[in-house]
């Protein structure tokens, strides 16, 4: 199969490759629901050192920095409640936690999720968190430039490997909110 974008020595339909896949994101792949089939999501296999933006698009096509898409986990604190979320914004944007994210989760206090708490609540690996398998209570912050690319680099839930993902899926993940300005331009 040859990718839909960027240039992958391998690309196969992820629910061909489940066992390349955390366990959140293989089960997600394997009872996913929506209006995409779960075959339009296509894993690539990508060597981990290759993994830094720059050496990436230059190895895997420079057009991937403009359909890339980062998902980070953020803290909302109000009182004594902390409510776990995921950002899902494009590579070339900077997730606005001090203002979109606060104000839609009603936090007094928002935050990038500590390393231990991200990879712990998503059973994924740092540098590969990505919004497909993330547990269903969690709400998805989408931005909405993700959603109008028809196919979107993210994590497959490892360091190696990625997801290419049609856009419009992810405005259709479980606790998913698509929201403008999410990412702001760097």
């Amino acid at each position: 199969m040859h990718a839909p974008i960027g240039e992958f020595d391998s690309a196969t339909p992820a629910p061909d490759c489940l066992d390349e896949l955390t366990r959140p994101v293989a089960d997600a792949v394997r009872h996913w629901r929506g209006s995409v089939p779960a075959d339009q999501i296509v894993y690539v296999d990508t060597d981990p050192q290759r993994a830094d933006t720059a050496v990436f698009v230059e190895h895997y096509g420079r057009e991937l920095l403009e359909q890339s898409a980062n998902c980070v986990v953020v803290t909302g604190k109000r009182g004594g409640e902390t409510t776990l979320a995921a950002c899902v914004v494009l590579s070339t944007t900077r997730v606005d936690v001090n203002g979109v994210v606060r104000r839609h989760l009603g936090a007094r206090k928002a935050s990038f999720a500590p390393m231990d708490t991200a990879t712990g609540a998503t059973g994924m690996e740092y540098g590969g968190i990505t919004p497909v398998g993330l547990p269903e209570d969690w709400p998805v912050l989408v931005d909405s430039a993700v959603v109008d690319l028809p196919y979107v680099l993210v994590g497959s839930g490892r360091r190696r490997g990625k997801l290419l993902v049609p856009g419009k899926a992810f405005a259709e993940l479980p606790g998913a909110v698509v929201l403008e300005g999410l990412g702001v331009a760097v």
